[in-house]
């Protein structure tokens, strides 16, 4: 079965910026790709072309078949797009241009206010319904965005940063939406958050300079950091001042260093050194907080691949 949506070679160059350099990959029913890089990688520019709002220089994007360029009303009605920022008519009141957006899908009577009424009770807009919406705070601006794209339950979500702005609270709520959602459709968020990859995200794309410089799931990205399968000692700096020699010293071990919050022991390859630290822990009588092993931190893979000199740069 062909994937949800495909994108094959696309190009775009702003004047001497290349913004979009050659990127291809698919998205399944099911996905929900966390899309990630730096300011100015090319996230929103990827974005816009996939939805249709830019035309590339070159490539293609297919939703669910439908090219975008060619047939761009069909792929359009399987989309929920929220741009970055989240745009709209600030006059209007939330309900206002919820009606405007149902209207434009097609929607008209008993059926607009169903389609409405389920749009505001999943992103909780009753309490601000009838304010102007540029009266709103920038994290309600975002939930009617958020609702806009999700008024005609479409099969496919872009969301561009679409908890930027948010309290932890209100993030929290978007994110199970999005995880209520997934099973059903493909989603695509674009973030720089790195934690909201692992809150929501069953694969990684990041990017960098226009290219894609690595995907996959979130375990396989975090297996790529330096500290993956590391084990961390949580204790008292007297306390790991103490252990470090030790730990330095058992077989397996292939470095220690103290941080902030303790030590951290990097194994040889192959190695397993967790029960080994927890036995001289207490042969050594000596009290720590925690003793566990490491997934990696997505935040040192972003880094080595998108800073200049990482795996990603492309010079």
């Amino acid at each position: 079965m062909a994937a949800m949506i495909e994108v094959d070679g696309l190009y775009k160059r702003f004047g001497a910026i290349q913004a979009v350099d050659g990127v291809s990959f698919t998205v399944d029913k099911g996905e929900v790709l966390g899309f990630l890089g730096p300011n100015g990688a090319g996230k929103s520019t990827v974005m816009k072309m996939i939805t249709g709002f830019l035309d590339p220089d070159a490539g293609t994007v297919r939703v669910e078949g439908f090219d975008i360029q060619e047939q761009p009303i069909a792929a359009q009605r399987l989309i929920g797009y929220m741009p970055e920022g989240a745009p709209s008519y600030h006059e209007m009141t939330p309900l206002g241009f919820l009606k405007f957006i149902a209207g434009i899908r097609g929607f008209s009577g008993s059926e607009a206010d169903d389609r409405i009424a389920v749009a505001v009770d999943r992103t909780q807009l009753g309490s601000v319904l009838y304010q102007t919406i540029d009266t709103l705070s920038r994290g309600f601006k975002r939930r009617v965005g958020l609702a806009q794209a999700l008024l005609h339950d479409p099969d496919i979500l872009i969301l561009d940063e679409p908890t930027d702005g948010l309290d932890p609270n209100q993030k929290h709520e978007v994110r199970s939406l999005i995880q209520s959602m997934a099973a059903d459709k493909a989603i695509v968020i674009s973030t720089h958050i790195l934690e909201e990859v692992d809150a929501v995200c069953s694969r990684a794309m990041i990017i960098s300079h226009g290219r894609i410089v690595a995907d996959g799931t979130p375990d396989e990205l975090e297996a790529r950091s330096p500290r993956h399968l590391g084990v961390c000692v949580t204790a008292t700096r007297p306390t790991c001042e103490q252990l470090i020699g030790d730990i330095k010293a058992l077989d397996g071990v292939s470095s220690a260093e103290l941080e902030d919050q303790g030590l951290f022991v990097k194994p040889k390859e192959g190695s397993e050194i967790l029960d080994s630290i927890r036995v001289l822990v207490r042969q050594r009588g000596l009290s720590v907080a925690d003793i566990q092993i490491e997934k990696g931190r997505l935040e040192d893979v972003f880094r080595d691949v998108t800073l200049p000199g990482g795996k990603g740069d492309g010079t």
